[in-house]
């Protein structure tokens, strides 16, 4: 991603996560995650109480041991009489004492009170009238009890979700400000309306207790309350007094008013300014949105979030400020969140520009890079095709075969290629030529540089390829013309090739011609024609090719050199070879029933001789055929044999093999003739009428027809020569030693009946 895009994209993740975080704020939406932070933030500090305060339990032993509700008041007087001989510090009540009891008890715990001197506090609060009233009543203990004890308030206000989170420093009952239990405790000063944190990080467990019986009967350590505030409650559950907290589940009330206290004697907490954590947080995400890859984001976002609980957590345990956390974090998360979907988003679209294997980038982004500002003023589209990248990828394996079209990639942006060079698909790789240059001076460069052999893991591979050229201002046509002209010079055993782009209504053609060729093939409506041969040693027609016409309903007569390339290309030239091999078989058998004895051969493209599905089409169709196999030639062109040697030479001997000849078309024309005519199990030579038609005019070409005829004969072949016009061409071709002639001389190709009538008539008129 650019730079520029990167900063516009972080600016735009800090307001965003900025804007998460005052929404938390300011829409009461942080409260709620941040009661659900609370725990862990206890958890992550959970530490001893301070041992300043015990509790003196009424538990279900002592409620047992008593054995009657209310308790009598007597036995609170001796607890107090106790506690004050142990040297308890202060003694304080969450007890009710608001009603009245029997004279005699309210009379000795008064008398305990009033020995104690100021050491007892006992407790008020308010409550409502009625579930009907909004009207609160305060209760207050028994006169009797008030007059030589502190009062002190035993408050609890659960949080919306019932779990008690604070204590009030105090409250206002018949008039007059009361301290808390926990501020009377720790001596700390507030204001009545104000509250504070509850620290639940102290362990409850670790509060000293002692039974109530136990210090009623005088069976307790003294030690355990010796300078020490102690704290008097229900503990027992059929008492009820409990209420949730966070981390530590249900505790008892008196339990809470002792962490509330402990809380205070640590200190006074503080409620932190959200800005600050708010400031700290968008400083970090900034640290965040700087980094370039997922992995790093991860990384800073966890360093970040964790300096900011560990900062939070140090501010609150050692300094008694809480500053909240869950606007920060939620913030970090939001940013991190949408780094690393602008990460992943940013991969995912470099990935889509990208090929995976070779690294180069791919179709998609060449159209990417050429579509906001066009094609470049007289640039040209090409593309280079790697014509035996299957046979190389055979021998070599995948990962090398990656390795040989990077090292071709690179030789082209080295030479000619202009603006990069991009793998449009497996075996094309598409780039830019400057216009300025002319192509033959371009093409000449580049073909010096390719035909280098690629070097790949300490071998040399030789890399077969042709460049198509095409011009046009749509950027699809462009490539679809320049990989169509690469596939033609590969074809034709050239170099290079241009080719303008299509026009609309052309390319709709050969879109629709394929979809019909079809049907037309499903109903026999392609034609098969024939074109002899003439033996010049018998002066008659002994065989003849056959080649297919299509005369369209609509169109007339389509060019064999259109819907056969076109069928080449789409994959449906199997098809329409079969269908001209069922028609001369079953021809080649109505001929043999009149007397006619002479062989047909069927062409056989290049892209079908290795093809074993093909193959075994073919040898049944012969397997069923009353036709002798001898009857029967299959014409292929050496690029058939070029594109794949190995597994052509295979096919060739297998037809062979089976009685069928074979004959190599379009001679001279290939880049390895020598070679070829070695190798494949060839019967006829043809020579290719471009050194045929003016023999009889050129002596270059008159040396190159009688140097090949004579080198076929010594090589045991039959050879026929292609493109004869003129009575003197076959003439001189017979002085040469052609065994057969081909061409409009003889016959052009003809329908079936009219070729019958020829030979009827006793043959073709040729020059004796």
């Amino acid at each position: 991603m650019p730079a520029r895009s990167i900063r516009r994209s972080s600016l735009a993740i800090a307001a965003c996560a900025l804007l998460v975080a005052c929404l938390l704020m300011g829409e009461g939406i942080g409260g709620p995650l941040e009661r659900a932070i609370d725990p862990l933030r206890f958890a992550a500090h959970t530490h001893d109480a301070s041992g300043k305060v015990a509790i003196v339990e009424m538990d279900a032993r002592s409620a047992a041991d008593i054995g009657q509700w209310p308790w009598p008041r007597r036995n609170y007087a001796v607890v107090v009489d106790a506690l004050r001989r142990a040297g308890a510090a202060s003694i304080v009540f969450d007890v009710e004492f608001s009603a009245a009891s029997s004279a005699r008890d309210d009379a000795l715990f008064a008398a305990a009170l009033a020995r104690a001197n100021g050491l007892v506090a006992l407790p008020t609060f308010g409550q409502r009238a009625s579930a009907a009233e909004a009207r609160t009543i305060d209760a207050l203990p028994v006169p009797i009890l008030r007059e030589h004890a502190a009062l002190a308030s035993v408050s609890i206000a659960p949080g919306r979700d019932g779990l008690v989170r604070d204590m009030p420093f105090g409250t206002i009952t018949s008039g007059l400000p009361r301290p808390s239990l926990s501020a009377f405790i720790a001596a700390r000063a507030g204001r009545a309306d104000a509250s504070f944190p509850i620290d639940f990080s102290i362990n409850p467990s670790s509060i000293p207790r002692v039974s109530f019986v136990a210090v009623r009967d005088g069976r307790f350590d003294p030690a355990v309350v010796r300078g020490r505030n102690v704290l008097i409650g229900a503990t027992a559950i059929e008492m009820g007094d409990r209420y949730a907290a966070p981390l530590r589940g249900i505790l008892p009330g008196v339990v809470i008013q002792a962490l509330a206290a402990e809380t205070l004697m640590a200190g006074v907490p503080v409620e932190g300014w959200p800005g600050a954590v708010i400031i700290a947080a968008f400083a970090l995400t900034l640290v965040v949105v700087a980094c370039r890859t997922i992995g790093a984001m991860l990384c800073t976002s966890g360093i970040a979030l964790a300096a900011l609980c560990g900062g939070v957590l140090i501010l609150q345990h050692r300094y008694g400020i809480h500053y909240p956390l869950a606007a920060g974090s939620v913030m970090l998360v939001v940013a991190a969140g949408l780094c690393g979907a602008r990460d992943v988003l940013s991969r995912f679209r470099t990935q889509r520009l990208v090929d995976e294997a070779t690294g180069l980038p791919n179709r998609r982004a060449f159209v990417a890079a050429v579509l906001p500002q066009g094609t470049p003023a007289g640039a040209r589209v090409a593309i280079y095709q790697i014509n035996n990248l299957d046979t190389i990828s055979a021998v070599l394996g995948g990962q090398q075969i990656d390795q040989v079209v990077s090292r071709i990639a690179d030789r082209l942006k080295l030479s000619s290629a202009t603006g990069g060079v991009y793998r449009v698909r497996s075996q094309h790789l598409a780039f830019y030529l400057d216009g300025d240059q002319q192509p033959e001076d371009s093409m000449a460069g580049l073909r010096a540089v390719l035909l280098q052999p690629v070097e790949v893991a300490g071998r040399k591979v030789d890399v077969s390829g042709t460049i198509g050229l095409a011009d046009g201002e749509d950027l699809t046509d462009a490539l679809t013309d320049a990989a169509l002209a690469a596939e033609e010079a590969h074809a034709e055993g050239v170099f290079w090739r241009r080719r303008r782009s299509a026009s609309i209504a052309t390319m709709e053609r050969s879109i629709t011609l394929m979809g019909e060729l079809d049907a037309a093939i499903e109903a026999g409506e392609l034609r098969v024609v024939y074109q002899p041969k003439f033996a010049l040693d018998e002066n008659k027609v002994t065989s003849v090719e056959a080649l297919v016409r299509w005369p369209h309903p609509v169109h007339g007569p389509i060019p064999p050199d259109e819907f056969v390339g076109l069928a080449e290309q789409t994959d449906r030239i199997d098809a329409l070879t079969l269908y001209v091999l069922d028609q001369v078989l079953s021809d080649l058998s109505d001929w043999r029933r009149r007397g006619f004895e002479f062989s047909a051969a069927v062409n056989i493209s290049a892209k079908l001789i290795s093809s074993p599905t093909f193959n075994a089409a073919v040898e049944a169709r012969l397997a069923e055929s009353t036709v002798p196999t001898q009857a029967l030639t299959f014409e292929v062109t050496e690029s058939a044999a070029l594109s794949d040697p190995a597994a052509a030479v295979a096919a060739l001997h297998h037809y062979r093999s089976l009685g069928c000849s074979v004959s190599l078309d379009d001679y001279g024309t290939g880049q390895s003739t020598l070679t070829y005519l070695r190798q494949l199990p060839i019967t006829e030579l043809k020579i290719d009428k471009s050194f045929v038609r003016d023999i009889h005019r050129r002596e270059a070409d008159r040396v190159l027809v009688q140097s090949t005829i004579e080198l076929a004969h010594k090589l045991g072949l039959k050879v026929v020569a292609e493109g004869v016009e003129d009575t003197e061409c076959l003439l001189l071709l017979r002085e040469l030693g052609a065994d057969l002639v081909q061409g409009y001389l003889i016959s052009r190709p003809v329908p079936l009946d009219d070729l019958l009538d020829l030979l009827r008539r006793g043959g073709l008129a040729v020059a004796a």
